[in-house]
């Protein structure tokens, strides 16, 4: 038996971010905490949100949002929340301020003071509620799509680099305006999409039976396929804005499908400490390895990817595939391995730990070994 839900409102275009207003009021959310970060601060892009609000309304501000949001930044802002009597919640930003305001909504109305225990991996997802406080989420990058995902990442207190996943997790409005992704820089564009283009290839490549997830995975891969490269090259086009907007969104709604080894490695290894690594660029670095390994199980797959990625016959399976997606990230500047990214050889027995407990891990369609995810890592190290 399969379950399929596809659950929150969307507002997506150029300009939705004038119904902001109409929005709350139909929510009737009339104290919000801002979850956002100094980025999205400095680059003026809360100043437009806020514009957008009504005068007279109450409004609380959490900035602190690290590049990889962590459960002390939660207790943070949770203490914000409180504080001002907070009703909701409104994340700017990319997928990092999503994910923390997921924590904090859920941590506002959930008993206990551990986050973890609602991990994805401790069995947690069922100790979600509804009692969710409501999150208004507007991206500011086009990668995670966490605008309408189930999910948020999280490092614990732990260090573990976790996921905490339930339908309640899911924003009650996803505000998607592209004109807030213009004149992104080069690099965060290229990573951030590349983060796009990783989930919708992992997820129709997942052997979980969903046609409708596996349609809109291919959609959201040709649009990422086509429009990355002209995004990072131009970061006023606003077709290639728009589209690769479409395409962070649909990856992250066909998450239901289940991602795999790729996330399983990009999480633990975005959460060593000492580092700062950008999650979608770790995820367009372990793909092309991945892919190839994968070819067992879904060769079959490949045929399609390959279709919609404008491919020949000749490179219609996984070597092709991979090839291609190693030539695009080239062309993008993605570094061209770990080595490049920074990090030592010390690290690979830590990280292919860490991939075997993750709950990608679980969902991927060939579950590789401890000595098959160091052997990926060390395909991926350039």
């Amino acid at each position: 038996m399969a379950l399929i839900t596809y659950l929150t409102r969307i507002q997506f275009d150029f300009g939705a971010l004038k119904l902001l207003e109409s929005e709350l009021q139909l929510l009737g959310m009339r104290r919000p905490l801002i979850v956002t970060d100094k980025g999205v601060i400095a680059a003026g892009l809360w100043a437009k949100v806020k514009e957008r609000l009504p005068g007279n309304m109450p409004i609380a501000l959490y900035d602190g949002t690290p590049e990889n949001p962590t459960e002390a930044a939660m207790r943070e802002a949770l203490a914000v929340y409180k504080a001002e009597g907070c009703d909701g919640i409104i994340a700017i930003g990319g997928g990092s301020p999503m994910d923390l305001a997921k924590a904090v909504g859920l941590m506002a109305t959930h008993p206990g003071n551990a986050l973890q225990a609602y991990a994805v991996v401790e069995g947690g997802g069922a100790k979600i509620t509804s009692a969710m406080a409501p999150i208004v989420a507007i991206p500011t990058t086009s990668g995670t799509g966490s605008e309408v995902s189930r999910g948020g990442i999280i490092i614990m207190d732990s260090g573990r680099k976790l996921a905490i996943g339930s339908p309640h997790l899911i924003p009650k409005l996803a505000l998607i305006d592209p004109e807030l992704t213009l004149g992104l820089p080069a690099h965060l564009t290229a990573g951030t999409g590349m983060d796009a283009f990783t989930h919708n290839i992992e997820c129709f490549l997942s052997n979980a039976f969903n046609p409708p997830a596996d349609s809109i995975a291919l959609d959201g891969l040709e649009k990422a396929w086509r429009y990355v490269e002209r995004a990072t090259k131009d970061g006023s086009d606003r077709e290639a804005r728009y589209n690769m907007a479409m395409a962070a969104m649909e990856g992250a709604m066909v998450f239901q499908k289940g991602l795999g080894a790729v996330h399983a490695l990009s999480h633990p290894t975005g959460g060593l400490q000492g580092y700062r690594l950008h999650h979608g660029t770790l995820n367009a670095v372990y793909l092309p390895a991945v892919l190839r390994f994968n070819e067992p199980v879904v060769g079959e797959k490949y045929r399609k990817v390959a279709q919609v990625m404008g491919l020949s016959e000749r490179e219609a399976n996984a070597a092709g595939v991979a090839d291609a997606v190693s030539a695009l990230n080239a062309r993008l500047g993605i570094p061209k391995g770990l080595g490049a990214m920074g990090l030592a050889q010390d690290t690979v027995e830590k990280i292919a730990d860490g991939a075997l407990g993750d709950h990608c891990h679980l969902s991927t369609p060939r579950q590789p070994t401890k000595a098959q995810y160091v052997q990926l890592i060390e395909e991926s190290w350039g």
